[in-house]
């Protein structure tokens, strides 16, 4: 516990001396203890530098968060999914927030191949490059492998040298301070700072373990291996670990580059309207989607696929999520607001006693003014997002993996606008929420679907309780954003509250025991 203490004081020197204070105030305003003791952490008698003038609150925030390293990194980007937290204005600032930190060595890089991997492994691959890509928990380098008597060209992502004991004592010590807050301004504690520090923890320790990230890439491969124009990278296992992941290199361009693209005679119309007909046909079909589809992790290779990258964030949606999440677009589609009232009662979103006729007219008036716009101006993630905000007062039960699919689907729609500008969002989803409900209604699918879905029961039941595994549940963690309880992370996280509050008594005593003995002696 000392040791969390001093990396602690550490961390909260670096904080104080950087300009995230002072640039968060201007968007929420700290408890005074807070803004006490950063002062006094900050106090030095060397100069302060001058922060970049030319940049706004929110860049220079990131730069400050970017400046700090990885942990802060990935603090920032998971406060910036949580604006009950950090409110609205400040989390959308962060929503910049870069992920990227100076490379490490090709050296260290040789060595924890060969070590993962094994000699022999290690000696099969041809010319390792020096890093194309470096963010904060890993980097890429690209190589080739002998891929049973043919050369493939390959990307190899390697973690960063011991970033795992750098982020968890790191993080302790964050979670250390959220508890000290939470004890002694009671009015934080409806946050539940140390949860959310506790579930920064979970995600990101499953994100430094390659193999999920790898097996997510495999599962969305073999989702989508009959999606005409999109393509996965393939995973190579042999040369894949906990902290080295290998596959296909992609040969191709970012769609950032529109104008390189359409100097390729490559169509930008048509792949803007492709992006979205497979981020939707993956959320309804398949329950799993892409959820980090920003620019710079979508390529078009040389025969004009879809080629999306980076597979460490990916979204979920049970059946009964999915089926909502199509009737409810389709029905704004169709303007039948009494339809999507319906499909939110029967789901068992709002209650039972909610009058139909009421919530059909509060879902008249989101998509009535949508419908009066431009086409352009029409955003499938913004009206989701009005559209829980409304229902909420109708006592909506939150669904927090349709909040992330929302989010995603706002930064696949600006993907596809920056392609295309005039892209019809409507027009475009249409046809594939269409087939996927006409699909859903067939008797013999759904009569198939459930007696795939019980043998699978039956033939897992012996080991039902083992049935989430990590991977997954890291998608769920991701997803409700919340540690479920009865898990092995919810009773750590017990364990953790139980050391610092004993911690905490502790301090309290010996501070009293030496007050005592102070007066006792003088």
């Amino acid at each position: 516990m000392i040791k969390k203490l001093f990396t602690l004081f550490k961390l909260g020197r670096k904080v104080a001396k950087s300009d995230i204070l002072d640039i968060a105030s201007k968007f929420q305003k700290p408890p005074l203890a807070i803004t006490i003791i950063f002062k006094l952490l900050a106090f030095s008698l060397s100069d302060k530098k001058n922060s970049d003038i030319n940049k706004d609150a929110g860049e220079r925030l990131s730069d400050s968060l970017e400046n700090l390293g990885t942990t802060f990194i990935k603090l920032g980007q998971f406060l910036a999914t949580r604006p009950d937290i950090i409110g609205e204005q400040l989390s959308k600032k962060l929503e910049s927030l870069q992920d990227r930190l100076p490379p490490f060595s090709i050296d260290d890089a040789k060595q924890i191949i060969k070590r993962d991997l094994g000699d022999d492994t290690y000696n099969s691959i041809i010319d390792i490059s020096d890093p194309v890509a470096a963010a904060s928990i890993a980097q890429v380098h690209k190589a080739k492998i002998n891929d049973n008597g043919t050369i493939k060209d390959v990307a190899i992502k390697i973690l960063r040298p011991n970033i795992k004991k750098v982020f968890n004592e790191e993080i302790d010590a964050m979670m250390l301070f959220a508890f000290l807050i939470e004890s002694v301004i009671k009015k934080t504690k409806r946050l539940k700072l140390v949860d959310v520090v506790f579930l920064l923890k979970e995600i990101t320790n499953l994100e430094m373990d390659l193999r999920f990230e790898a097996a997510a890439a495999n599962e969305y491969a073999e989702n989508t291996k009959n999606d005409a124009g999109f393509r996965v990278p393939k995973i190579y296992w042999n040369y894949t670990s906990e902290n080295v992941m290998t596959l296909d290199w992609v040969d191709g361009v970012s769609i950032r580059e529109t104008e390189d693209l359409k100097r390729q005679n490559i169509d930008t119309n048509k792949i803007a309207e492709d992006i979205i007909q497979h981020f939707l046909r993956h959320a309804v079909r398949d329950g799993f989607f892409h959820a980090d589809m920003h620019q710079g992790n979508v390529f078009i290779d040389t025969s004009g696929q879809i080629v999306p990258i980076d597979f460490g964030i990916m979204g979920r949606l049970d059946k009964m999520s999915k089926r909502f999440l199509a009737e409810i677009l389709f029905g704004f589609i169709q303007r039948d607001y009494k339809k999507v009232a319906e499909v939110h009662l029967l789901a068992g979103l709002v209650p039972p006693d909610v009058p139909i006729d009421d919530l059909a007219q509060a879902l008249r008036s989101i998509g009535e003014p949508i419908f009066g716009q431009e086409v352009k101006d029409i955003s499938g993630g913004k009206l989701l997002k009005q559209l829980f905000d409304v229902t909420e007062k109708f006592n909506m039960q939150t669904q927090p993996q349709l909040l992330m699919l929302q989010k995603t689907m706002v930064v696949v729609e600006g993907v596809a606008r920056k392609l295309n500008p005039n892209t019809n969002i409507w027009t475009t989803s249409k046809p594939v929420l269409e087939s996927w409900l006409r699909e859903t209604k067939d008797p013999i699918k759904t009569l198939n679907e459930t007696l795939d879905t019980t043998s699978e029961v039956i033939k897992r039941l012996p080991e039902f309780p083992e049935i989430m595994d990590k991977a997954n549940q890291a998608l769920t963690f991701l997803a409700n954003g919340q540690i479920p309880q009865n898990s092995n992370s919810y009773n750590a996280l017990n364990d953790k509250k139980s050391e610092m509050l004993a911690f905490r008594n502790q301090t309290v005593i010996g501070f009293l025991l030496l007050v005592i003995l102070g007066l006792l002696v003088f």
